[in-house]
């Protein structure tokens, strides 16, 4: 009986120290790998040379003055979303950003679900009669959307939006990341400049004219996150963005 009982005394001796070791050498593991974890990217500032964010109610009330105090170049601004969302900050913010000599776009949350025609008449209501530097973006995104539609719908209602801009007047630029732009974008609206969105330095082949390189940016003026983005170099943009601000119009 007793050389049971030692045994089992051993035995459960011997598994907790195995556990432990497996403990320590998965932390050994975790650790080594958040050391070798690249940090988030950030473009070369020699190379990109302005800086913008994006912002919408989410972000509550905005100090644009100290955002363009902090090396701020650009804002893009939601307006809409959908056949009848309107952003419930979207006139502040333009009027504040154009206030404080920012650059200044706008940006539509394309929905999958809606009719095309129907949301660009909803973002037409938005925008028009607003001086922007930017074309009008469309916000082109599965997050946020349902994902039981046909992409050859989704790619119909997209194109009824974009055409009904074009009749109206209106340039548009398409916003999206890699994923969107693959099922979207690449084979269907080349003609649209690119916003595209990536963690990673873009393809030059992807001929994208705006950045957004970062969710996680910090910017004097804005409370809590805010996505970063930048010009590409050789696009006209730059020259635009980089245009004299002190003589900004009022609004």
């Amino acid at each position: 009986m007793k050389t049971n009982r030692r045994r089992r005394i051993w035995r459960g001796v011997m598994l907790a120290i195995g556990g432990a070791l497996m403990l320590l050498a998965v932390g050994e593991v975790y650790r080594r790998t958040a050391e070798n974890r690249p940090t988030e990217f950030r473009p070369d500032p020699e190379v990109y040379t302005v800086k913008g964010i994006d912002v919408s109610a989410h972000q509550g009330e905005v100090d644009f003055e100290r955002v363009a105090a902090d090396g701020v170049d650009f804002v893009i601004l939601k307006a809409t979303e959908g056949t009848d969302f309107k952003d419930s900050r979207f006139i502040d913010n333009y009027r504040e950003a154009r206030r404080a000599g920012l650059k200044v776009g706008a940006y539509h949350f394309f929905r999958f679900d809606t009719d095309g025609r129907m949301q660009a008449i909803n973002l037409l209501h938005s925008v028009r009669n607003r001086r922007l530097d930017f074309p009008v973006i469309i916000d082109v995104e599965e997050w946020g959307n349902p994902d039981a539609i046909d992409t050859a719908e989704i790619i119909g209602r997209l194109r009824s939006l974009l055409r009904h801009l074009q009749i109206n007047g209106i340039e548009a630029m398409i916003y999206t990341n890699k994923d969107g732009y693959e099922r979207f974008i690449r084979d269907n609206f080349a003609e649209f400049p690119l916003w595209i969105a990536t963690m990673t330095d873009p393809e030059p082949e992807l001929g994208w004219a705006l950045w957004q390189y970062s969710h996680k940016g910090t910017v004097d003026g804005v409370e809590g996150k805010v996505d970063l983005n930048t010009v590409n170099p050789q696009s006209p943009l730059l020259r635009d963005v980089r245009a004299d601000r002190s003589g900004a119009a009022k609004p």
